[in-house]
């Protein structure tokens, strides 16, 4: 029998952690610390004459929202959700049950697809890119459709398993694609 947990965090909306083939899902405290973005409204400005306050040398950046989108079975997606979360990106879960028709309706090319997708910023993340390379693409904002991380590469975000080398694509908006990085060296 499958059971569903949501867990539901002050910021992020409900996570859905689904367990397969009959194992229990571990608890949250397992994928480690879950870290937040402060939203900027809720920080109170420092005066410059306030002696008695930590000096802030500036406020952070908070970062823009994720939403992926994963099959309702699919316990991977979730970790590298979490791996997303502990950066500071707020992350949303949509339970698609027709994977395959959303991942052609936002351009990933055949060979390129992976287990979820998710989007940020008119781009999408196909599989499990690790958060560098999303915080380099938004940095860098090539005129491309993506990221992607074809299959489920050992080792990377939300993958158990000691590090293989895989290449993260970028996904031009003809569909080539084009070597983004290289991991598990």
């Amino acid at each position: 029998m499958r059971r569903f947990t949501s867990i539901v965090t002050t910021v992020v909306l409900p996570l859905a952690l689904a367990s397969c083939e009959g194992r229990k899902d571990p608890p949250p405290e397992a994928f480690g610390p879950h870290v937040v973005a402060t939203p900027a409204a809720s920080v109170t400005p420092l005066r410059a004459d306030d002696t008695s306050a930590p000096h802030v040398a500036e406020r952070p950046t908070a970062l823009p929202p994720i939403t992926m989108h994963k099959d309702p079975y699919c316990e991977c997606c979730s970790l590298w959700a979490r791996h997303v979360e502990g950066a500071g990106f707020p992350v949303s879960v949509v339970v698609d049950r027709n994977m395959d028709a959303f991942k052609r309706s936002v351009g990933v090319p055949a060979g390129k697809g992976s287990c979820h997708t998710a989007q940020v910023e008119g781009y999408f993340i196909e599989g499990h890119v690790p958060v560098e390379d999303i915080h380099r693409l938004l940095a860098e904002r090539p005129d491309a459709r993506g990221l992607s991380a074809p299959g489920m590469p050992i080792g990377s975000p939300g993958m158990p398993g000691p590090p293989r080398p895989y290449t993260v694509y970028l996904i031009g908006k003809d569909g080539s694609s084009t070597p983004f990085s290289q991991h598990g060296h």
